[in-house]
C-alpha cells in the first residue's frame, strides 16, 4: 500500500514547499517538471521556496504526457544529478514526474495547479504510448501540496471535470463487484468503502461546488486524494476506473476533438449506471448542479462517436471485466442506452 506521507491543501500552500521538503529530510538538488504556462503560474513560486530553503533547482519543460517526455525528464534528472522530482501543473506534468521518478528510484512531490482528476495523488500514471493512453503503475507521490488559491484561478471547467472523475467511482465499484461475482476477481471492501464514500461526498455537495469558492476547491482536492488512496489500498485502479473509463478512453481515440477525461467519465457514468440498473438520474442531476457535461452536445462530441465508443469500450483493458462483458453491447443497445439517459437526442 503506497500513500502520500503528507497532504497539504489550502491557500498559499505552495510557499511552504521548501519547508516541507526540509521536514521530510530531502536533500540536494530538485528538478521541477512543469509546462510552459504552469511554470509561470506555480513553478517559479515553488522554485523560490525551494531555493530559500537551501535547495538547488532545475527545470524541465514538458508538453504532452508521452513516453518520450518521460525519457527526456529522466535524462535531464541524470544530467543535473537531481535528488528528487517535483511535478508542477496539471495531469501531464505530474504523470511525467511520477513515472520518471519511479524509474529513477527517487522521490517525487505533486503540486497540482488544477483539480481535474485523481492522478494528483495516485500511484498510476496515464501516459501516451504508441498513440494510446495507458495507465502505468508508478510510485505514489511522497507529498501532495495543493495550493487552493492557485487551483481556484484555473478554469472552473477543470474542477467540474474532477468531480466527474470522482463520481465515476460509483460505477467503477459496481463493475468491480460484478467481476468478483462472475470472474472471482479479488476485491477490497476497505477500498470499495473509501471509493464510494468519496463519490458520495461530491454527489451530496454538488449544489455547494461553484466557481470562485476556495471551499469548493478544497472539497474536490480532498475527494481526489481519497480516491487515489482507495486505489493504493486496492493495489490497482479498479475502485476508480471501470466501464465509464473504458468509454472515455475510446472517445480519446476516435473523437475528432475529445473533451476532458473527467467530463467524458461523468457522461459515461450516467450510461453505465443505467446498465447497472442504478440511480443514473441522481448522477446526471449532480453533474448538472456542478456544471459538468451530461450530454454529447455538452461534450462537443457528435452522437455517432458516443454510440461507437459504447460498442467498442469492452476492447479497452479486456482483462478488467465490467458491465460491458467480453463482447460488448450491440449498436442498437448502445443507441437505446444513450437515448434513455438523454445523452443523445
Amino acid at each position: 500500500m503506497q500513500l502520500p506521507r503528507n497532504v497539504i491543501a489550502g491557500p498559499g500552500a505552495i510557499d511552504s514547499v521548501g519547508g516541507i521538503c526540509q521536514s521530510m529530510r530531502l536533500k540536494g538538488r530538485s528538478l521541477i517538471v512543469t509546462g510552459k504556462n504552469t511554470k509561470k503560474i506555480a513553478g517559479d513560486i515553488a522554485a523560490e521556496s525551494l531555493r530559500a530553503s537551501g535547495y538547488d533547482v532545475d527545470f524541465v519543460i514538458v508538453e504532452n504526457a508521452t513516453i518520450d517526455n518521460v525519457d527526456n525528464a529522466k535524462a535531464v534528472a541524470k544530467e543535473v544529478n537531481a535528488d528528487f522530482l517535483v511535478g508542477v501543473g496539471g495531469g501531464k506534468s505530474i504523470d511525467i514526474a511520477k513515472l520518471a521518478s519511479t524509474q529513477l528510484d527517487t522521490h517525487f512531490l505533486s503540486l497540482p495547479t488544477a483539480a481535474s482528476h485523481d492522478g494528483i495523488a495516485s500511484s498510476r500514471a496515464s501516459i501516451i504510448k504508441n498513440g494510446e493512453t495507458v495507465s502505468i503503475q508508478a510510485e505514489a507521490p511522497l507529498c501532495v501540496i495543493a495550493d487552493t488559491s492557485i487551483i481556484m484561478k484555473s478554469p472552473y471547467r477543470l474542477l467540474a471535470a474532477g468531480c466527474g472523475d470522482i463520481i465515476s467511482n460509483y460505477t467503477a465499484v459496481k463493475d468491480w463487484r460484478l467481476a468478483s461475482k462472475l470472474r472471482n476477481v479479488y476485491i477490497s471492501e476497505y477500498a470499495i468503502a473509501l471509493s464510494e464514500m468519496t463519490a458520495q461526498m461530491v454527489l451530496e455537495s454538488a449544489s455547494l461546488i461553484k466557481p470562485g469558492l476556495e471551499e469548493s476547491v478544497r472539497l474536490v482536492v480532498k475527494a481526489l486524494v481519497s480516491s487515489s488512496v482507495a486505489m493504493s489500498i486496492a493495489g490497482s485502479s479498479a475502485p476508480a476506473s471501470g466501464s465509464e473509463h473504458k468509454f472515455s478512453h475510446v472517445l480519446d481515440r476516435i473523437a475528432p476533438k475529445p473533451a476532458l477525461h473527467g467530463e467524458q467519465c461523468g457522461v459515461g457514468t450516467i450510461m453505465m449506471m443505467y446498465l447497472h440498473d442504478g440511480d443514473w438520474q441522481s448522477i446526471r442531476d449532480a453533474l448538472k448542479k456542478i456544471g459538468a457535461p451530461t450530454t454529447a452536445k455538452d461534450l462537443g462530441i457528435d452522437d455517432e462517436y458516443i454510440i461507437r465508443a459504447l460498442t467498442e469500450a469492452h476492447n479497452v483493458r479486456p482483462e478488467r471485466y465490467t458491465i460491458l462483458g467480453d463482447t460488448g453491447i450491440t449498436y442498437e443497445a448502445a443507441v437505446n442506452v444513450a437515448l434513455a439517459t438523454k445523452v443523445i437526442s
